[in-house]
């Protein structure tokens, strides 16, 4: 079948993409191997921030006698937990299928593995289609890492840790990034004993020293064992026991093991040779600013491409390349501001250079920086843990890049979001009534330590 365009897979770039190109009148085939939604809504972000809820309700009942409120008797109904989180992943899995078929008959919904079989064609469920256009939205899967026996033993990626019919009595956690901190964290507050292991110095590499050892020292509080600065070298299984023998001669047992470091493409099983399309090294599409990739009329979003993998990137991509595709925008995707978060709690968020990256490159900044717990509603909430950090550039005063650890950092983290994408001047946030007492008004005694705007 000849259509105006192929989308391969429905994840958060994919759908929104389908829909608006056939509302637009394109004819649109959507091809899906997987269940509908992609990472986000299976195993990614919907699931594992459904069931951090249920352990942070758990923390805060059994920790609520610092506010003077005793609860006795916490206990946690696991599969209560895990039975709310596949109602909530089926009821968003149901709304990507009603909206694809609300698009109507100009757009067609395939079950089946995609393959490029030529140049923008594609074989799916035994039938060949063609495009105009053919999007790549296909998405990534958890690295497997080598290490010796890993394949001798029955362990965990993201998606089997929250499928699990019952709480694991011990969970070795291999990866202290995203991943592994937040479900570290979720599976200590729901009962578990954990042991994270990262080969890297500190927990959030990328991020600054200061930045990681404030979340270190939460999660140390909180009775989590971190084995930081070794790797694992070997792995093996006896009597329902995991071991994880360490490359500085440590050596760490568990009931289960997960895997979180890191993410690979699910592009070696595409057929982009037959296509003529490009990727990298680590198997990503390799696309240019307009999200197109070596083989004309192919583009690439989401995950599948070397960029940061966000939810909320890729249903920007969508955003971009649809204004490309209809001839609205030239607009390409190093245009923008791509912020982050660490839904752990506190929340580690940040968008644009840190400190180290500043250094790395030479880019002239002045910085401020200042204890969360200076905040009044901080200490009025007894939600003091973290600190905030800002990198302005001397010349323009525009807000080089923002870190925040603190209780909703990633909801604060927005204020220097919209500074940066407006190009405006941190001056905007000093000159600003704020309320009080609010979190927000951290922000501005945040930038109030900077020199320039001290009041004097």
């Amino acid at each position: 079948m000849d259509v105006d365009v192929v989308v391969i897979g429905t994840g958060q770039a994919g759908v929104p993409l389908a829909t608006r190109l056939a509302a637009a009148g394109k004819r649109v085939l959507v091809a899906e191997r997987g269940e509908p939604g992609g990472t986000c809504i299976n195993t990614g972000c919907t699931p594992t921030k459904t069931m951090i809820a249920s352990a942070r309700a758990a923390h805060v009942a059994r920790t609520a006698g610092r506010l003077g409120v005793h609860a006795r008797d916490v206990s946690v109904d696991f599969a209560a937990v895990v039975a709310r989180k596949d109602a909530i992943v089926r009821s968003w899995r149901e709304g990507v299928v009603q909206q694809l078929g609300a698009a109507g008959d100009r757009l067609t919904f395939v079950r089946g593995h995609a393959r490029f079989v030529g140049e923008r064609q594609v074989e799916v469920a035994g039938e060949r289609h063609r495009g105009e256009v053919v999007v790549v939205n296909v998405g990534a899967r958890p690295a497997v890492p080598r290490i010796l026996g890993l394949e001798t033993v029955a362990w965990l990626d993201n998606a089997r840790a929250m499928a699990l019919a019952e709480l694991p009595e011990h969970l070795v956690v291999l990866g202290g990034g995203f991943i592994g901190c937040e479900l570290g964290q979720m599976f200590r507050r729901l009962g578990s004993r954990v042991t994270v292991v990262d080969g890297a110095p500190h927990l959030l590499a990328r991020e600054d020293a200061d930045v990681s050892e404030a979340i270190e020292k939460v999660f140390r509080g909180e009775g989590i064992d971190l084995a930081l600065g070794a790797t694992a070298s070997r792995v093996s299984e006896s009597s329902g026991r995991v071991r994880v023998s360490l490359s500085n001669g440590r050596e760490v047992e568990g009931s289960h093991l997960l895997v979180a470091v890191g993410r690979v493409p699910n592009t070696d099983d595409l057929g982009c040779d037959a296509a003529g399309i490009d990727r990298d090294a680590r198997g990503f599409v390799v696309v240019d600013d307009h999200y197109e990739s070596s083989a004309r009329g192919v583009f690439a979003v989401g995950d599948a491409t070397p960029q940061p993998q966000f939810t909320h990137t890729s249903w920007d991509d969508h955003r971009i390349l649809f204004d490309g595709l209809m001839g609205r925008s030239q607009r390409g995707r190093g245009d923008r501001v791509i912020p982050n978060v660490v839904f752990t709690d506190p929340q580690v968020a940040g968008v644009g250079l840190t400190e180290k990256e500043a250094r790395a490159r030479g880019v002239p900044f002045e910085m401020a920086t200042m204890p969360f717990g200076d905040i009044a509603r901080a200490v009025e909430v007894d939600e003091t843990a973290g600190l905030m950090k800002v990198l302005v550039d001397p010349r323009t005063e525009r807000i080089l890049g923002a870190t925040l650890v603190g209780a909703e950092a990633g909801e604060l983290l927005h204020v220097f979001v919209v500074l940066m994408q407006a190009g405006a001047p941190a001056r905007a946030i000093v000159d600003a009534e704020m309320v009080h007492p609010t979190f927000a008004e951290g922000l501005q005694g945040l930038l109030m330590r900077l020199g320039r705007y001290a009041l004097s």
